[in-house]
């Protein structure tokens, strides 16, 4: 009978570690989750700073991470991502949907670049992901996680700068200053409301040539110009401060 409460009791102490270890290691192993996830999805390298996972609140954050172009692209930076904060709702992640209280977004950089085939590093990705998904079987909509959008609460958005190279044209990028620091917009409700907020924001921000120079391969590398005023487009109806 010793025998049997010793063994139970040296079990009880290695479950107790295993878990203190799981507790202790549980950041870097959602880390290298996170980044093996990203490549699969991007095609594309990615290395991230830290991952913080909530125990005992709902709260998932990343910091600095960040894409880099495959060599089709030339290899430079495709995105710098400092911070990744959400603050979500665990009660519908039991019935499939994520419901954001908080999003919190801070994006340094983004690099938009075109091949001389006139494809875009933005189109490459597009491409890439819609693979992705055909192989594991998806959907469009949900992509592979297999939950349901259910909106945003609050959205809190901060844009750096963004750079549109051409590689015809190497020694002539075009630097943009978004200068979006903490957007605020609430009660976004479904994935057309978020796309439309994103690209307000984006007209505000005076990012028209980015999106053209992502749209349209035909279009050459803008000359240098500032924004011009009153870029501004009417907003889809969502609280904007």
């Amino acid at each position: 009978m010793k025998f049997v409460f010793r063994w139970a009791f040296r079990l009880l102490i290695l479950l107790l570690v295993l878990v203190v270890a799981f507790i202790l290691l549980l950041d870097t192993i959602v880390k290298s989750i996170v980044e093996s996830r990203l490549r699969k999805e991007t095609g594309m390298d990615v290395k991230i700073g830290s991952v913080s996972v909530g125990l005992l609140s709902p709260v998932f954050t990343v910091e600095n991470l960040k894409l880099y172009n495959t060599a089709e692209f030339g290899g430079s930076a495709f995105l710098d991502l400092p911070e990744f904060h959400v603050e979500y709702d665990r009660s519908l992640l039991f019935s499939h949907k994520i419901h954001y209280r908080l999003l919190r977004i801070s994006l340094a950089e983004l690099n938009v670049v075109r091949n001389k085939a006139g494809k875009t590093n933005v189109r490459a990705l597009e491409e890439h992901q819609e693979k992705a998904r055909h192989a594991d079987g998806t959907s469009k909509t949900n992509a592979s996680s297999g939950f349901k959008f259910a909106g945003i609460e609050t959205l809190n958005i901060t844009l750096g700068k963004a750079r549109l190279l051409n590689m015809d044209a190497p020694n002539q990028p075009w630097d943009l200053a978004l200068n979006v620091r903490n957007k605020i917009v609430t009660g976004i409700r479904t994935d057309k409301e978020l796309s439309d907020t994103c690209y307000v924001i984006l007209l505000e921000a005076g990012a028209k040539p980015l999106l053209e120079f992502v749209s349209d391969s035909r279009a050459p590398n803008p000359a240098p110009q500032p924004a011009p005023p009153g870029a501004a487009t009417k907003n889809s109806g969502k609280q904007l401060k």
